[in-house]
């Protein structure tokens, strides 16, 4: 290298900020354990750090290097968390940012004991519990008075690269003892954008699940004793924003606007009403390899919010019925619960695409089904006087039918559970999926049918799908039984479903036509209806007896009633006919015709239980909630490296 005229030394052939000499200096491995000058650190916290550099150092090392290396590990954190606790400008910002790239990468490394290996590398086995108590009392009195939003958040980055890192080792138990609740919600009441509530409400999503099924969670307590509205509120405007943001990922890669829409309400849900477009040409569709390649890489790293959503819907009513209620803050953008059904939408629709969708996908089904079960928010969703207009993902086909009008909210939810079942097809099925949506169809139509509540919704679209699915399954029976043990979960409910429709469905349907056309599909799948039972029989019980008793199944179980309906309508067809074969010289007019005179002779058996279902109980997809619980940890990381 070139020597430097004025200092005799070696210069370097590019540009090199000061503090990356100072990285080096730090992490140089040899045999001596220094101790750092007081001069050396705040020289250190003076300079702002350079993220991509420090990065660098650390990725290149290994584990057994920060073993090695633990002295100088140890310095770097107790000062940076002795920077902070002073609060001096710009040394504790510095700081911040510090610890959250070293935490970041410090903590994701492969040890062969995480939780003493850390201990070791960070603080000591001796000191670990001063060292991290002073650090959550630190980054807890930053975030609740931090002298500016920019500096609480940056604490908040540091808590989160901690809790994300460090989620499998007992380290997370220090945010336990020193309570950043009030600290995270005073964060996001005096946030003046629905965009700061997003790392906060990650953040505090995160605590909340942390080893919740082992131990009294002391977030879990606190999310169900709160009860502050203007908060809540806030909250549920900063979910509305974070799923409006992640639904149009999908919508840059694949525009979907559906006929009947103007270009101006759907950027108006997507909150950019001011660019409406002058009509003109149509954009460039980009290429199918193209679509196909973003999508895999959705849903976005910032769905892990979404683990926060579950949390408070599960353990306080009062942000459910806030969630719903919710209005939007102005006219460009979407309500929350609006924006939560639309990013609900475009998962589903894409959840095949990979595990990560499909986890998240099913996350919000278990929301849906949370709010579903309770009845006073199911009445809100079904009102005919309460109106919601949601976008709804048309980016393959069968396409959803276009609806620009507002509607009850339980029918966009249909349209929802309608897609996914569409769209998610494979022999190998998503059997936790189906139940899912099968569960929350049941459960919409027993609330139907209980309070006799007419829905305007396409029904035909709805009888259409689940027949379609009962086909499907009939002709991959022999896979599909030897494929899941859970199958009967979806077995069951499924025909349940279908019978409760056949059997009540005068309660819930807007008119006679639409019940008509229930019966006519029906009839036409009527050969497959025995199919299915005979391919099924060894999974049917009637829906009073407990799911998977598979012996003496009484002959009015839920498979028998749709059976003796389509066998009645196709008697009467066929006489009508009068050629042995339906359909041969007959409309579908005069078919219709002959079901609705075929009302008068036809008989049910009387069957209870057939609206009944069991509510959701947390501890049944405990295994569920923690795979989800990994995903999101993952997510949060990917999203610390990003910023």
């Amino acid at each position: 290298m070139e020597v430097s005229p004025l200092t005799q030394q070696a210069r370097p052939s590019s540009f090199q900020p000061k503090i990356i000499g100072l990285y080096d200096d730090l992490f140089k491995q040899d045999d001596d354990d220094l101790a750092y000058s007081d001069a050396f650190w705040g020289e250190f916290f003076l300079l702002r750090p350079d993220k991509a550099g420090l990065e660098q150092r650390l990725d290149g090392l290994i584990t057994d290097d920060l073993l090695h290396l633990q002295h100088e590990t140890r310095q770097l954190f107790v000062r940076a968390v002795s920077q902070v606790k002073h609060g001096r400008a710009p040394s504790d910002e510095n700081a911040l940012d510090t610890l959250t790239v070293f935490l970041g990468i410090i903590l994701t490394k492969r040890y062969t004991n995480p939780s003493a290996d850390i201990i070791t590398v960070l603080a000591g086995l001796d000191e670990v519990d001063a060292v991290f108590s002073e650090f959550a009392n630190a980054i807890e009195s930053i975030i609740r008075t931090g002298r500016s939003a920019e500096i609480r958040s940056k604490a908040i980055d540091v808590a989160l690269s901690l809790t994300s890192g460090a989620y499998q080792t007992s380290l997370v138990s220090y945010f336990a003892h020193r309570d950043l609740f009030p600290a995270l919600i005073k964060s996001i009441q005096d946030s003046d954008n629905p965009e700061l509530v997003f790392k906060p409400f990650l953040l505090l999503g995160l605590l909340a699940n942390y080893n919740k099924f082992e131990f009294r969670n002391p977030y879990r307590l606190r999310l169900e004793d709160f009860v502050n509205e203007s908060a809540i509120q806030k909250i549920a405007q900063g979910i509305g924003f974070a799923c409006s943001q992640s639904r149009n990922l999908y919508v840059a890669i694949q525009e979907d606007v559906a006929e009947g829409w103007t270009v101006g309400s759907t950027l108006a849900y997507i909150g950019l009403g001011v660019l409406a477009p002058s009509k003109g040409a149509a954009p460039a569709q980009p290429k199918a390899d193209d679509i196909k390649e973003g999508f895999a890489v959705l849903p976005n790293p910032g769905a892990a919010v979404l683990l926060g959503v579950y949390d408070f819907t599960i353990a306080n009513k009062v942000f459910c019925s806030n969630l719903v209620s919710c209005t939007s803050t102005s006219k460009m953008v979407e309500a929350p619960f609006c924006a939560f059904l639309s990013y609900t939408s475009y998962l589903v629709h894409h959840a095949y695409r990979s595990p990560r969708a499909t986890i998240y996908g099913l996350l919000n089904f278990m929301i849906l089904r949370i709010i579903v079960e309770d009845l006073a928010l199911c009445k809100v969703l079904c009102d005919p006087e309460t109106l919601v207009s949601v976008r709804l993902c048309r980016q393959r086909q069968p396409l959803l039918p276009a609806t620009p009008k507002s509607r009850p909210a339980a029918a966009p939810i249909l349209d929802i559970l309608v897609d996914s079942i569409n769209h998610n097809l494979r022999r190998h099925l998503d059997i936790p999926l189906y139940i899912s949506c099968i569960g929350l169809i049941h459960r919409l139509l027993s609330y139907l049918t209980f309070t006799r509540t007419r829905l305007t919704y396409h029904w035909s679209l709805l009888w259409q799908t689940l027949l379609s699915f009962l086909r499907f399954l009939t002709t991959y029976a022999p896979s599909l039984t030897v494929q899941d043990p859970d199958l009967p979960l979806l077995i069951n409910p499924f025909l349940t479903t279908l019978a409760l429709a056949v059997t009540s469905g005068e309660s819930f349907l807007p008119d006679p036509a639409a019940y008509d056309d229930l019966f006519y599909k029906l009839v036409e799948a009527g050969d497959y209806l025995s199919r299915f039972k005979k391919a099924f029989r060894m999974y049917l019980t009637h829906p009073s007896e407990p799911i998977g008793v598979t012996s003496n199944v009484p002959s009015t179980a839920p498979i028998d009633i749709l059976i003796q309906v389509a066998a009645h309508y196709h008697d009467l067809v066929e006489a009508e006919n009068g050629k042995g074969r339906m359909g041969n010289n007959m409309s579908p007019r005069e078919v219709s015709k002959v079901i609705r005179q075929g009302y008068n002779t036809l008989s049910l058996p009387a069957m209870e239980g057939l609206d009944r279902w069991d509510r959701f109980r947390e501890g049944d997809e405990r295994g569920m909630l923690k795979r989800v619980a990994r995903v999101a940890v993952e997510d949060t990381k990917k999203l610390l490296r990003a910023s």
